[in-house]
């Protein structure tokens, strides 16, 4: 069976996650995490990552630490989705590049910035739930960990 692999990223700025908030015409908006496939020039998962951050935000990050991994079973291929936290260097749209930026069936995908805590994260309809039970458990740590101005 054939195995793809995407990365994704939890960012921090500050005392703020940065999502994705994806939308189409008539349908209801959702949020995610900056990310994609791994692809065959890419020299391992960091690479994929950063590159993927660049292509959908224009965005650079630190250090990146996995947390989770989820992996979708299916009948010709798995999807193992590997998940990120890291902070948030610098943002800048208009260095965003990725295929998906002219490609009109993708809908919206704009970067947003929500508080760092439990009530924000719960106000999201953060996909996929995997995610969003585990950001829901640890983000209150997170962000005890590291006290505004600290990083």
């Amino acid at each position: 069976m054939k195995v793809r692999h995407k990365v994704r990223v939890v960012l921090l700025d500050g005392d703020q996650l940065v999502f994705l908030r994806r939308g189409w015409p008539g349908g209801s908006p959702y949020w995610t995490t900056a990310g994609g496939s791994v692809e065959p020039d890419d020299a391992d998962l960091d690479t994929a990552l950063r590159r993927e951050v660049m292509e959908e935000l224009g965005a650079t990050i630190g250090p990146a630490t996995e947390f989770l991994t989820v992996t979708d079973p299916g009948e010709a291929v798995t999807v193992t989705q590997h998940y990120f936290l890291a902070d948030l260097l610098d943002l800048d749209p208009e260095r965003r590049s990725g295929p998906e930026l002219d490609a009109p069936d993708t809908g919206d995908f704009d970067p947003v910035r929500v508080p760092l805590n439990t009530t924000a994260v719960t106000a999201l309809d953060l996909h996929p739930p995997e995610l969003a039970t585990y950001l829901l458990e640890h983000v209150d740590a997170w962000r005890d960990r590291w006290p505004t101005g600290t990083r």
